[in-house]
């Protein structure tokens, strides 16, 4: 036990789902203690050990039990079956803001979270400046962390979590905030703990998984799928998220698609979405439709010929509207981009309600999340007044069927290579 950093001994965690809160009651005060729930089982009879100075991924799609695995060994959420036990300190990042008070400065926080991990005053006056060189976010430091953007609060979180000295840190997908040199500077430090530290790391990169951690844990579905080398149990459980986004794809259903798109409208789109424009004419619906079957669909694969459809409503008559769309990435870099007038389709607004359609083949872009903003102005292309842009308006998935890695931002499905005579 004393190489063994944490232990899960059989783990389960089981929650009560009930169909009406008044069933709780019902059941409280049954004579004949009739259940009136369901058990659902967030982890199921999850049993590994990590040793100490490992570095450790923890993997598995969204609602697998990663973060309730997490929470148990950092004793916010215990059992409801087996026993966890944790050999030193811990110093955890589980969600961004966990553990700080929003009205507290940067400085009042850093103390704040050292003494819930149980230094004194005087050690961590010792580990303030390191901290604060850490997060470099300048005078901030010194406001109230309800002031910060989510990366100077990333910023902070971290450097307290991985400056405190502990036994076992645990990262939650807090490197998902931040900027790009922040990342790699706190990847930086991770290289240096991997001396002496136990580092558990969730991450759905498994780029980052493959490069620092000695072994995964794969968790679906609150079961323990795999553990081992890392870069085996990523390809399986690559081939596993490929395997259910294609069977998802498979299932869908036809459904007409004007119908469809009456459906979608920004009012029913997310609450904070950005668009812009003098609303002379307005975006109210927007779908991606499979041409084949005549599906909208929220998933894709490359090389698929696709419609999208863009439903704009005119408050006036507009003089030479032109319609247009951009198709960007995770990071909000413009992957394609295309419009009516680069396509020389004129319009006109006579109609009060119009639908447009651009048709095209889908490029194998990288595997990930892509976001469509559709846009209605009028005028020239260098000399135009914006009516309507609405940003990310409808969010699509690439998937690839085969496991591979693209080096750049797309793959040329079409290309041929030869050898020339000297």
């Amino acid at each position: 036990m004393s190489n063994v950093a944490i232990k899960i001994n059989h783990v389960s965690k089981i929650y009560k789902l009930y169909d009406k809160p008044i069933d709780r009651l019902k059941e409280t005060l049954s004579l004949s203690k009739k259940n009136y729930h369901k058990e659902y089982y967030a982890l199921n009879n999850i049993a590994f050990e990590v040793e100490k100075g490992e570095v450790v991924g923890i993997i598995g799609t969204n609602g697998s039990g990663k973060s309730t695995l997490l929470k148990m060994i950092t004793s916010v959420l215990t059992p409801t079956l087996g026993d966890i036990h944790v050999n030193g300190k811990v110093s955890a990042l589980l969600e961004l803001g966990a553990g700080f008070n929003p009205e507290y400065t940067g400085v009042e926080n850093i103390y704040l979270n050292g003494t819930m991990m149980g230094y004194s005053k005087e050690e961590m006056d010792a580990k303030i400046d390191s901290i604060k060189n850490f997060a470099d976010i300048g005078d901030f430091i010194t406001q109230p962390v309800k002031t910060y953007s989510s990366g100077m609060f990333a910023r902070l979180a971290f450097a307290v979590a991985i400056n405190v000295d502990p036994d076992i840190l645990i990262i939650d997908e807090a490197l998902s905030v931040g900027d790009i040199r922040f990342q790699q500077k706190c990847y930086r430090k991770i290289e240096e703990l991997k001396k002496n530290k136990t580092v558990l790391i969730v991450s759905h990169d498994i780029n980052t998984i493959t490069k620092f951690c000695d072994k995964v844990i794969w968790i679906e579905q609150g079961n323990l799928m795999g553990i081992g080398n890392p870069i085996e149990i990523g390809k399986k459980y690559q081939a596993y998220v490929v395997d259910s986004k294609l069977e998802k794809y498979c299932k869908n259903k036809d459904i007409n698609t004007d119908e469809k798109i009456e459906k979608i409208s920004l009012n029913e789109i997310r609450t904070d979405i950005e668009l812009f424009g003098d609303k002379k004419a307005i975006i109210t619906g927007i779908g991606l439709f499979d041409m084949a079957s005549n599906q909208m669909i929220e998933s894709v694969l490359p090389n698929t010929k696709v419609r999208l459809v863009i439903r704009i409503k005119y408050n006036e008559k507009i003089l030479n509207p032109i319609v247009g769309f951009t198709i960007s990435d995770r990071l909000g870099n413009i992957i394609l981009q295309s419009n009516s007038n680069i396509l020389n389709k004129y319009i006109d607004s006579d109609n009060e309600v119009d639908h447009y359609a651009f048709e095209f083949i889908m490029p194998e872009l990288n595997e990930g999340t892509y976001t469509i903003s559709p846009a209605i102005a009028s005028g020239t292309i260098d000399n135009h007044i914006q009516h309507n842009w609405v940003h990310d308006a409808y969010v699509f998935n690439i998937i690839i069927k085969k496991i591979h890695r693209l080096q750049g931002i797309l793959n040329l499905s079409e290309m041929e290579f030869s050898i020339l005579d000297k």
